[in-house]
């Protein structure tokens, strides 16, 4: 389906951008309540090059691409209100009146009653050889999402940096990989303050120990499970699979393009319960303003946004508030 023409006499309800299962969620949600919607999806997703993704009933182990494609096709047989553009948008700015004016690389531009940044993220990977080429494969964010097909191996380990480098960060995740794995060591990486630290905690139940040597490689396994461990010291270790969530930033220049507020992490701080964000009429879902980055409150928060964008619009009709502006004012009146 052709992209819904749009201009500022004639905007469209919603604007998404991002055709992850944020943006693909709101899409189908806003459908519902026959506003107009366009997603505009870059191609670039978090889970790129992963062939399959899991905790999304009926799609468990099953392709991401293969469930954004069956998405798309899905909103477009059953609705006429929804459109896709797979464009790469550059700019995000407030205009008149309240409206949203996108454009995209090429120059075309669209404008919107109400704007969904639905973005992602995109993971800073450390400065350790090999760590991209085993990231998604051998390297798991969240052990709920992926580890289970390694269940029942000899070991696996915790990468304890950056944001793992905090004492319950690695001890949960020592945890979730022990009922995975026979045996799991927290890899400090020459930190010896934190592995002081974590002999404490772990005691003497659990079957994790502690490896502080520096790690300077990490390299795929021939058969692609699993990865082997390269340390400073020349000598190496096989794992099952190592867990660790790099550090991230949110996908795309919207959030200081239109003077988001942010959360002390960086992502974007919205107000529950509907994602608004602190400019009104503006809202954002998924990975880039939660910090449960699953797909599954991808979607739930996909959704979520759809109450208060149609309010939102409907309001604007009406001359009246929209729902999310009446909640604010039962708080302040609530604070008084």
């Amino acid at each position: 389906m052709a992209a819904l023409n749009v201009s500022v006499n004639d905007p469209i309800d919603m604007i998404i951008i991002g055709g992850g299962p944020a943006g693909l969620t709101a899409a189908i949600v806003i459908a519902r309540s026959q506003h107009t919607a366009i997603v505009f999806d870059s191609g670039e997703y978090r889970n790129s090059g992963v062939t399959h993704f899991h905790l999304l009933p009926t799609w468990d182990s099953k392709s991401p691409e293969d469930f954004r494609t069956a998405a798309r096709a899905n909103t477009l047989d059953n609705y006429t209100t929804t459109s896709y553009v797979d464009a790469k948008i550059k700019e995000a700015k407030q205009i008149e009146n309240g409206l949203f004016e996108v454009q995209d690389e090429a120059g075309n531009g669209w404008t919107g009653r109400t704007l969904v940044l639905a973005t992602g993220i995109e993971d800073i990977f450390p400065p350790i050889d090999g760590y991209g080429d085993c990231w998604g494969k051998s390297i798991f964010h969240c052990l709920f999402c992926h580890g289970y097909e390694q269940r029942g191996s000899e070991s696996s380990g915790v990468l304890a940096i950056d944001d793992i480098a905090k004492l319950h960060s690695a001890i949960t995740l020592s945890r979730n990989a022990a009922q995975l794995t026979k045996r799991v060591t927290i890899y400090t990486n020459n930190n010896p303050s934190l592995a002081a630290k974590l002999v404490p905690a772990i005691g003497n139940k659990a079957p994790v120990e502690i490896d502080d040597r520096q790690i300077v490689r990490l390299e795929p396994t021939e058969t692609g499970i699993g990865l082997i461990v390269h340390f400073a010291d020349g000598k190496m270790k096989k794992e099952a699979f190592l867990a660790h969530k790099p550090k991230s930033r949110i996908r795309g220049p919207f959030a200081d393009q239109l003077g988001l507020e942010r959360m002390p992490d960086g992502d974007i701080k919205v107000f529950p319960p509907f994602g608004e964000t602190s400019v009104t009429g503006c809202f954002a879902a998924g990975d880039n303003s939660s910090p449960f980055k699953t797909v599954p409150n991808a979607i739930n928060s996909g959704a979520n946004v759809c109450p208060g964008a149609a309010s939102h619009v409907q309001a604007k009709m009406y001359g009246q508030k929209s729902l999310g502006e009446m909640l604010l004012d039962a708080q302040r009146v609530a604070k008084d």
